[in-house]
């Protein structure tokens, strides 16, 4: 966040810092941004209502301006979004609020996106930090569940589900059919080629029984490997 010519005076403990997450860093309580009142001008040191420009000297505090956050920043296009309650960076007309997941998301996620209710109000599940109010991006999963970008590009370097509900956390169909020639290519040893096993699958949630093989068991529905044993291995009795 660019530095701002203007210190918010907190409310809470009558301090000035040019930024709430300044002085959440600092103090022992967070500054409440929609009670700020007022803000001293760093040029001229006069304090005043908050607002744009000083009334004093005309500095600009900042060529963004939220009555409401009491946001002064340069021009991010920023918008202020009533549902959410915070500003957002946009600009506003590539975002559309989804009132059931109650966040700003890309347009391009409109009618594209799994629901989960107040989602955003959940924090992250890999860094167990806020997700709503954060100034990092959220990465909206197939399944729905949220992660902060940077959170996600993180976990994809060890795994591909996402860590709540184990759906697959991005298109695999790619690795799957690939992952089809190993298995072909892979017999089992002769003792386990009419073994079976029950699964249930993490990326549609059915249950099939499938033949057991050390390298993954596909989903008979989905064509996942996405799965996971939900019974013990056997043999069919007509082939023992």
């Amino acid at each position: 966040m660019t530095r701002s010519t203007a210190g918010k005076k907190a409310p809470c403990c009558d301090k000035l810092y040019t930024c709430r997450l300044c002085h959440d860093n600092n103090e022992d309580h967070q500054l409440d941004r929609f009670k700020v009142k007022e803000v001293q001008c760093i040029n001229c040191e006069k304090i005043q209502h908050a607002q744009q420009t000083c009334e004093e000297c005309s500095t600009l505090f900042g060529e963004y301006y939220c009555s409401i956050c009491h946001l002064f920043d340069k021009d991010k296009k920023q918008y202020h979004c009533e549902n959410c309650g915070i500003c957002r960076i946009g600009p506003k007309e590539d975002f559309f609020h989804c009132l059931k997941c109650n966040l700003c998301l890309a347009m391009n996620l409109q009618g594209k996106h799994k629901c989960i209710e107040n989602v955003s109000r959940q924090n992250c599940p890999i860094c167990l930090e806020d997700i709503h109010t954060s100034r990092v991006v959220a990465h909206v999963l197939p399944c729905g569940h949220l992660l902060h970008r940077t959170c996600y590009e993180e976990m994809l370097k060890e795994g591909y589900r996402c860590p709540l509900c184990m759906h697959s956390a991005l298109d695999m169909t790619r690795y799957w059919r690939q992952l089809d020639d190993e298995v072909a290519q892979t017999p089992m040893p002769s003792e386990y080629q009419n073994m079976t096993v029950d699964i249930l699958c993490n990326d549609c949630n059915g249950r099939s029984t499938v033949q057991f093989h050390i390298l993954g068991m596909k989903c008979n529905i989905c064509e996942s490997y996405n799965t996971a044993q939900a019974g013990g291995c056997r043999i069919s009795l007509d082939q023992q």
